[in-house]
């Protein structure tokens, strides 16, 4: 089976570090490469965290720091879902991965000019890095097959009444993103607050035994409190179902739609505006991911941890 090359641009982040492993983990992936950018926490957190993880797990691949803030604005971060350290809960050793020399931008430009195939980015934080890239090197769009990212929504928002959270910090970069001619899918929170792990389910993983499922167990125990304050059954589980998608697109349903990106609103900064109706008549940009088998999705990661040791 030949594996689809991808970049993951993350943000870890409970849910960021939980779509790494499932990316590791998936035999129909071939992670190329890690760029990491501020969001969750501080750049220099979410790239401690991402080194974490995978040093935790014995994963040995590219891992490069990217944005230190938006394109244009002040950093918004969320300690409150995340914790200080951006990923609290377990207590992980320094890590022992080895961080790339070159800073984000240059690795995707670098990979994606090199590789005989089209790649797929995975975005899971703010798409400062993304769209860094395509203002950088816009002769490079003909080389990205997809970018299947996890932000926005068409149902309101996480961060604010109207906006998710990764779309929120760094709108602008959106912006460029959505309007990139790149094709492009978008799993917002219409979808990923379908993507729910109940507290039975963290106990079956945590049964697993092994130290990276007692790892995503410990994730998941302060991911969890989080969004118990809001009456949430479960946890939802937004970062992994981007990479879900690009395993398995048969998990997820989706709407192509044309949307646009709210950079100037004073109360709907960031929103992800999805034209559902068609009442615009405009071109369809955007695979707006709509629903999803969980059932599948929760046996997909829990046949992803099993394999680590």
């Amino acid at each position: 089976m030949k594996r689809k090359p991808v970049i993951i641009d993350c943000d870890p982040g409970h849910d960021d570090a939980i779509a790494l492993l499932v990316a590791f983990a998936s035999e129909k992936l071939n992670v190329k490469a890690v760029t990491t950018v501020a969001g969750n926490q501080t750049i220099e957190k979410t790239f401690n965290n991402a080194l974490k993880v995978l040093s935790f797990a014995g994963i040995n691949t590219i891992v490069s720091k990217g944005a230190s803030k938006p394109l244009l604005r002040d950093l918004i971060t969320a300690p409150e879902v995340h914790g200080e350290s951006g990923l609290d809960g377990p207590d992980l050793p320094t890590p022992t991965l080895k961080p790339s020399d070159k800073n984000a931008v240059e690795t995707i430009i670098e990979i994606v000019n090199e590789s005989e195939e089209k790649i797929i980015l995975i975005p899971t934080g703010p798409l400062t890095n993304i769209a860094t890239v395509l203002l950088s090197a816009p002769e490079l769009k003909t080389k990205i097959e997809r970018i299947v990212l996890m932000g926005g929504s068409m149902i309101g928002g996480n961060w604010t009444p109207a906006a998710e959270f990764n779309i929120v910090v760094d709108p602008e970069a959106a912006n460029i993103v959505f309007n990139s001619g790149i094709p492009l899918t978008m799993c917002g929170l219409d979808v990923t607050h379908k993507a729910q792990i109940y507290r039975e389910e963290i106990e079956e993983i945590r049964n697993i035994g092994n130290k990276v499922a007692i790892m995503v167990a410990e994730l998941l125990d302060f991911y969890g409190k989080f969004y118990e304050r809001f009456g949430f059954k479960g946890f939802p589980l937004h970062d992994p179902v981007a990479v879900a998608y690009v395993i398995d697109s048969t998990l997820i349903t989706t709407k192509p739609c044309h949307v646009d990106i709210e950079t100037r609103g004073e109360f709907t900064s960031g929103c992800t505006v999805v034209d559902y109706y068609d009442v615009l008549k405009k071109s369809k940009n955007v695979d707006v991911a709509l629903d999803i088998d969980r059932e599948r999705f929760i046996k997909m990661l829990y046949d992803a941890i099993k394999k680590y040791n």
